[in-house]
């Protein structure tokens, strides 16, 4: 039972250490900003093409169709129920 608890005090350490290590290596590398500053570039992204126009609504007016009527209110009554009439016998 010793030897289980060894093995997985030791097993564990194991990941730990590489996140150790990866955040040592992430907090030392260099950024691309500063490995190639010679470009002269505006920092754009290239060729941007805009977006095409999404397409208009359709008319109202004279010449196109009515603009459509507001939908019916609908309103629902609820009944009250009354508990059954006993009989008395």
């Amino acid at each position: 039972m010793v030897w289980a608890f060894i093995f997985l005090f030791v097993a564990l350490k194991i990941p730990l250490g590489m996140l150790l290590y990866i955040v040592w290596w992430a907090v030392h590398e260099v950024p691309e900003e500063a490995e190639d500053e010679r470009r002269d570039d505006d920092g754009g992204g290239g060729s941007h093409r805009p977006r095409p126009r999404r397409p208009r609504p359709p008319r109202r007016g004279p010449h196109g169709d009515a603009a459509p009527h507001s939908p019916l209110r609908v309103r629902v009554r609820s009944r009250r129920t009354r508990p059954p009439a006993r009989s008395h016998r």
